[in-house]
């Protein structure tokens, strides 16, 4: 699948610090060592309706991480999958009268769009579950005896994981109850247990099927991403990225479909962003309190931008009209003083932003930083330096 294009990233002089990002499974602040070249997977939109500021801002969380390590001299392979055969695609498209291929078609388009307004660095596979299904299949063929059959169906033992509930460490009537709230089936007669989950759906009448090596279906939901992360990045690879939401069901059955294929960990570190709302509503498509970020395209896409570094990747927070507001008043001082005869040097300010950002992507610390170098008094021209450490860093284009 096609991604979108590439901006450059300018080579920013000076040597980073080393960093550290919060792990969800260890509900700790970690170092992220890295050797020779980083390993990243963050889950994908399913393209049932258009991107909303609660995707833009975690697409942007895991481009600052991207940035860090390119900053690091570190080679980056990054993956991030489309859902685009599942049941909420589905059941839109039944809802409109509108083809299922042609609505996925669409959105994922404007999917790109977004992210390359808001300059947002591309994965290097951007890879459609439908086209992934030969690498499905043979997650599945892995699985082995984990797998079973209710009628036509097959699902996932969850406890032939020994280690099944280590990524997001809850209780089992948690666990039930967030399957049920996300995507899950737990009162599914003939299960073995409420939390096994679906790996390949038989043919129903009026949904879309392909025949592969386990039959003719369509695959489950947490399937589609093991599959794609492990024939794109192998197992264990250093980082799995995502909403907060995802941490549970998604990458706990996630991690448990590697782990039964490979006996090897899905992935070294569990990163998360927190979740946007809007009204006091956690902002989500099921809700319709969206807030569109082709809708914010008449604006500055450098305020956008600012407006959600402005908020800690990890916090959960309700967006209002005022953040863009004050992000596109921020933007204007911060170009006024680049564009000033003489500024502040740029190596403490340039040092600062890395310290910042190092230190668990802390972004509001680093636009603080900004934000005191732009009233320091000038001493030189250093409006190059920061202009390309702001772009590099931040990736806002001032």
């Amino acid at each position: 699948m096609r991604s979108w294009p590439a901006v450059r990233v300018p080579r920013v002089p000076g040597q980073p610090e080393p960093l550290r990002a919060y792990d969800s499974r260890t509900r700790e602040v970690v170092p992220l060592e890295v050797h020779g070249q980083a390993r990243m997977y963050v889950c994908g939109i399913t393209p049932y309706d258009a991107t909303h500021l609660g995707h833009a801002a975690t697409y942007l969380a895991f481009d600052l991480l991207h940035r860090q390590w390119l900053d690091h001299g570190i080679e980056v392979t990054y993956v991030q999958n489309i859902t685009d055969v599942d049941d909420p695609l589905l059941e839109r498209a039944r809802a409109t009268g509108e083809s299922w291929t042609d609505l996925a078609e669409r959105e994922t388009e404007l999917f790109r769009q977004d992210m390359a307004a808001l300059r947002i660095l591309p994965p290097h596979h951007f890879v459609g579950v439908v086209d992934a299904l030969p690498e499905v299949a043979k997650l599945i063929e892995s699985i082995g005896a984990a797998a079973y059959r209710i009628d036509d169906d097959l699902y996932l033992d969850v406890h032939a994981d020994e280690f099944f509930g280590s990524v997001a460490g809850l209780g089992a009537e948690r666990m039930r109850q967030l399957s049920a709230e996300r995507g899950g089936d737990p009162d599914r007669p003939g299960k073995r247990d409420p939390l096994d989950c679906l790996l390949w759906r038989a043919p129903r009448q009026g949904e879309p099927a392909w025949d592969t090596a386990v039959g003719r279906g369509r695959p489950g939901w947490h399937v589609g991403c093991a599959a794609i992360g492990l024939a794109y990045l192998g197992a264990e690879f250093d980082v799995q990225g995502g909403g907060s939401d995802l941490l549970f069901p998604h990458h706990e059955l996630c991690a448990s479909h590697v782990r039964l294929a490979t006996g090897e960990p899905a992935a070294r570190a569990y990163v998360h962003s927190g979740m946007v709302a809007y009204r006091g509503e956690k902002m989500s498509k099921s809700l319709g309190n969206l807030v569109l970020v082709s809708d914010l395209r008449d604006h500055d896409a450098a305020a956008v931008r600012l407006a959600l570094l402005a908020h800690h990747y990890r916090a959960d927070w309700d967006w209002t009209e005022h953040d863009l507001a004050y992000a596109e008043e921020r933007l204007t001082r911060w170009r006024m003083a680049i564009d000033r005869p003489t500024q502040a040097p740029a190596e403490a300010l340039i040092a600062r932003i890395r310290a910042e950002l190092a230190n668990d992507l802390n972004a509001p610390a680093a636009l603080a930083a900004v934000d005191a170098w732009c009233a320091s008094p000038g001493s030189t021209n250093s409006a190059d330096a920061v202009r390309e450490a702001l772009d590099a860093l931040l990736g806002v284009a001032v």
